[in-house]
């Protein structure tokens, strides 16, 4: 007769979820098995490991151990769960600890997980320990969360079968705390251990794919006893959205549908804006309306800084774990898209993992906005007009108008020429105006097939047409440098107003420190305070900082904003930010440096209240 015929059912399985090492998962386990064997439960430890761990392993005083199985591999000797053994003892109760262990070669099982299959088709209840890293599904996220790739796995279907999933978590500083004691690793492995896989940044990753994973269990908990009791409500999964919106009419559309979106998603929503160098910005009472609009919706708005839209738009969302993206049509003309498909297709093709929305509203219509370009694209297309459209028409002229008009040819050149001049700057545009004398000359000025001249007015005309090419390159030089001059000086406008706005709606110093590193993309941002009579700011003090590795010198920042006052200094780790930037984060700086003074002040007015009123009992 079986063994799952001997009990009648299959036993059940228990897992304690850790987050990360060292949570206490197996200390959790051990203390269930003394409240069960409180209650007569029978009950025996198969496999625990302490690592060495003296509170773990005064835990396991009067309880039941079974002698493991020792396996011989190259000499020497391991330790394995013997499931024989717990089989003829046949408790109530077994202790499997490190359910994704993998077994010595030469056991009957290749995993851990598959000895304690055997024992659950025995109808043994087993309670065993598995750290959120090992699950099969999260393997990939967590190696490039970590940068360590795991060997040993446990499939989620395995996991996912236990009746009961506890989830073993503390903070990020309380883990590291912890190993700083001694309490996880020998000390000889804490410093490692914190610089490496125990970084802040790690474990809050980690504690967020242990959350999540656990969410999603009992979302389907929930769905089959929704299914059992005939409940027709939904469960949807919590996921985060990012609406990007540029500040036009179709903005606030778009962000109500991203809020229906995220509704029925059950996820959080934010609103980004991406600001452009050069670009029109959107007028501050727009942007007003769209913030106003997106509090009352319960989201928040951010804003960027980024020449390439679609890069900037996928980083923040990428930097949030946004899940979806959603972004208005484009508003480009059927013939712009033939020459650049535009910020949609290209946030499309980019977005990877991430899902990317596309809304239409009526007030989005195509219209013929100039195709956006860089600088180096532009330059390039500009000395290649400046060849192919003098070409294109003495092509024309001498092969079809030449049978048909005796002069105005040169008109014709002139017109080529004024549209490369307003294509590229002077340098192109002389260039045209040169070739097209040489072309007019040679083909249509008598005497033709001669670069000689035999009237003044062809010399007249080519001088003509090199001084419309310099005089209209000129004023198309200077139109352009003031546009995007006018452009600078409006994103720097509302820059300060955001910043500005977050210091009067009483942001704290971290707060206005993270909207400056989320605003120009950087890892970290820092405060830093250089002690008085210091010579140079070689030891400064960190007054705040946000982001990952801040900078604690000014040596060692990627940028570096002096306050003024030779006191404070803004260190900020990531690009490197154009010399443009500096004048806002100048501003920026200044402000929070007065948060500071604010707070000291605030400090010393209560110090100075508490000597007034004690000197006033005093005299009472």
């Amino acid at each position: 007769m079986s063994a799952v015929g001997l009990r009648g059912r299959r036993g059940e399985l228990r897992i304690y979820l850790g987050a990360a090492p060292g949570v206490g998962k197996t200390y959790a386990m051990l203390g269930e098995a003394h409240r069960r064997l409180e209650r007569g439960t029978d009950l025996v430890a198969a496999v625990v490991e302490t690592h060495g761990r003296k509170k773990t392993a005064e835990l396991l005083d009067g309880i039941e151990v079974v002698p493991p199985l020792l396996i011989d591999y190259r000499g020497k000797r391991f330790p394995e769960l013997d499931v024989p053994a717990v089989l003829a003892r046949r408790p109530q109760v077994v202790l499997v600890d490190e359910l994704a262990h993998t077994n010595t070669p030469g056991s009957a099982n290749r995993k851990r997980w598959q000895d304690v299959e055997q024992l659950l088709a025995a109808g043994i209840t087993v309670i065993s320990t598995v750290n959120v890293q090992h699950l099969e599904s999260l393997n990939d996220v967590v190696a490039e969360i970590t940068g360590i790739q795991q060997q040993e796995t446990v499939p989620d279907s395995f996991v996912r079968q236990a009746a009961q999933i506890e989830l073993v978590d503390i903070a990020p500083e309380a883990l590291r705390r912890r190993l700083a004691h001694g309490n996880v690793y020998a000390p000889e492995q804490v410093d490692a251990a914190l610089s490496n896989y125990f970084r802040s940044g790690n474990l809050t990753a980690l504690r967020e794919l242990a959350l999540l994973w656990v969410a999603d269990q009992v979302d389907a908990a929930l769905a089959t006893y929704r299914a059992d009791k005939k409940i027709t409500a939904t469960w949807e999964a919590r996921e985060r959205i990012v609406a990007a919106v540029t500040g036009g009419p179709e903005s606030e559309t778009l962000v109500r549908r991203a809020s229906r979106i995220a509704s029925k998603a059950g996820g959080e929503l934010l609103v980004l804006h991406v600001l452009r160098d050069g670009d029109s910005v959107a007028p501050a009472p727009r942007v007003g309306q769209i913030r106003q609009l997106a509090v009352s919706l319960g989201a928040s708005l951010h804003t960027v800084i980024g020449d390439d839209v679609p890069a900037a738009l996928l980083d923040f969302a990428r930097d949030v774990n946004a899940t979806q993206l959603v972004i208005g049509s484009s508003r480009r003309s059927r013939w712009a898209r033939i020459l650049d498909e535009g910020v949609g297709a290209a946030v499309v093709q980019q977005s990877g993992d991430i899902d990317v929305h596309i809304v239409t509203d009526e007030d989005t219509k195509p219209n013929f906005r100039a195709v956006s370009i860089s600088p180096r694209e532009r330059r390039a297309a500009s000395w290649l007009a400046a060849i192919a459209v003098p070409c294109l028409v003495c092509a024309i002229v001498v092969g079809w108008l030449d049978h048909y008009l005796n002069s105005g040819q040169s008109a014709l050149f002139v017109v080529g020429v004024l549209v490369v001049a307003l294509l590229g700057g002077i340098a192109p545009a002389v260039l045209s105006a040169l070739l097209s004398g040489v072309l007019l000359n040679y083909f249509l000025l008598a005497p033709r097939g001669d670069f000689a001249i035999a009237e003044h007015d062809a010399a007249v005309t080519e001088v003509v047409l090199l001084l419309v090419a310099v005089a209209v390159a000129a004023l198309v030089d200077s139109t352009a440098k003031r546009s995007r001059e006018a452009g600078r000086a409006s994103r720097e406008a509302e820059l300060m107003t955001l910043f500005a706005g977050s210091v009067l709606r009483g942001a704290d110093l971290d707060s206005l420190l993270e909207r400056v590193r989320e605003t120009y993309t950087q890892r970290s941002v820092s405060l830093v305070r250089v002690p008085s009579g210091a010579a140079a700011p070689e030891q400064p003090e960190v007054v705040a900082s946000v982001g990952e590795n801040p900078c604690m010198s000014v040596a060692l920042a990627d940028t570096a904003i002096d306050v003024g006052d030779n006191e404070f200094w803004m260190l900020m780790a990531g690009r490197q930010l154009a010399s443009r930037d500096r004048r806002v984060l100048s501003v920026v700086a200044r402000q929070a440096a007065g948060l500071v003074r604010q707070e000291e002040l605030a400090v010393e007015a209560g110090r100075a209240d508490a000597v007034m009123r004690t000197d006033e009992l005093r005299r009472s």
